[in-house]
């Protein structure tokens, strides 16, 4: 479990820290000291008041630190001007290094920033949520939002290295650790059934659940392996697009809503409902495995209709911006099985919107 897990691409390939990564990052920090490279961090202000000490453990200091606020309206351009400016009135230069310490909206915007500022400077991952540990702090893709949706400008830039940490969850929010369920569970239904049939046997996990390391890692490998196959997602079909499983609708989810009333995960559970119906109707997948998928969710307090009703035609017009779409065509990713998913396209839009509506749209 010690050893580290390297997404192999190329000259560019780089580790994955677990257990030892508070010692990785430490010795890592003390090379780019050695070599004065000038460092900095971005992270948001709820985590810097509460953990404030791990990075000063690491050796950061309060100079190199930029707090921004909490929450995913900060995966926009305001704050990403705000880091860029951070960085240019510091005078730093190619040389220098960024590091996110948050979650997944940190790690994004983070990536963004050292990707076009000075056209690329390198920047390392502390995920400090589950669902960035499992998802997001792996496979450079880096990005903020628009108000017409999500993730909409970006760049893919592969860190240097990431380190997880798993004592960091340990104050992690509850609803924050369920919604980075919601991606483990889509690993374990888009790549490994095996996984899902342990997920169903150990009921609900915590911070401190004795198989959380090794679910984590395995995920961070399913994640690896898709990267390293199709990293900046130009296979025609299947590929890196197959991580996006229950996301068409989840991306919707959150731009009709507006960003912040659901944490991504918590519109991704519902995401992979809809996802798993969808391969219902279209005959790849058997209709008993809706029900078993909604029981995993919930196990895990996550939600599988809609809050409050949403308008159909919003969420219809969102799911069009969606990246993975072709010739203006909605592109899904369904399940053939369990641990077998497969790129779709050619969904009559009736039943979209019934789908829509048997989750609570409007």
């Amino acid at each position: 479990m010690n050893e580290a897990l390297t997404v192999a691409l190329g000259d560019r390939a780089y580790p994955i820290h677990f257990t030892d990564s508070s010692k990785a990052l430490r010795a890592t920090l003390s090379e780019l000291r050695q070599a004065q490279r000038a460092v900095c961090v971005l992270c948001d202000a709820n985590l810097l008041a509460s953990r404030a000490d791990y990075l000063e453990t690491a050796g950061f200091t309060h100079a190199e630190i930029l707090s921004l606020p909490a929450g995913e309206n900060t995966k926009s351009m305001e704050p990403y001007a705000t880091a860029l400016s951070f960085l240019a009135q510091g005078n730093r230069n190619r040389d220098s290094v960024v590091f996110a310490f948050g979650g997944g909206v940190i790690g994004d915007l983070a990536g963004f920033v050292a990707a076009s500022y000075l056209r690329g400077i390198d920047f390392y991952q502390i995920p400090t949520s589950l669902l960035a540990m499992v998802d997001s702090s792996v496979g450079g893709k880096t990005g903020i939002n628009l108000p017409e949706g999500k993730n909409l400008v970006g760049a893919f830039w592969q860190p240097k290295a990431v380190f997880i940490d798993t004592q960091l969850l340990e104050s992690l929010p509850t609803r924050e650790f369920a919604a980075g369920m919601a991606e483990v569970i889509k690993y374990s239904l888009l790549a490994d059934r095996a996984l899902f049939d342990e997920l169903e046997t150990l009921g609900v996990l915590s911070p401190q659940s004795e198989a959380l390391p090794a679910i984590i890692r395995r995920c961070c490998e399913l994640k690896a392996q898709i990267v390293i196959d199709d990293e900046t997602e130009t296979a025609a079909s299947g590929g890196r697009a197959l991580l996006n499983l229950g996301h068409t609708f989840a991306h919707a989810i959150e731009n009709a809503a507006g960003y912040g009333d659901y944490l991504h995960g918590e519109a991704v559970a519902i995401g992979l409902v809809l996802a798993t119906r969808l391969s219902v109707e279209l005959g790849q997948l058997e209709r008993t495995w809706i029900e078993r998928v909604i029981q995993l969710l919930e196990t895990h307090s996550l939600p599988v209709h809609l809050k409050s009703p949403l308008d159909t035609s919003a969420l219809l017009t969102a799911m069009q911006r969606d990246k993975k779409n072709r010739s203006g065509s909605l592109r899904f990713v369904t399940l053939q099985a369990v641990g077998a998913a497969v790129t779709t396209e050619g969904v009559e839009t009736a039943v979209i919107e019934a789908l829509w509506q048997g989750v609570g749209a409007a």
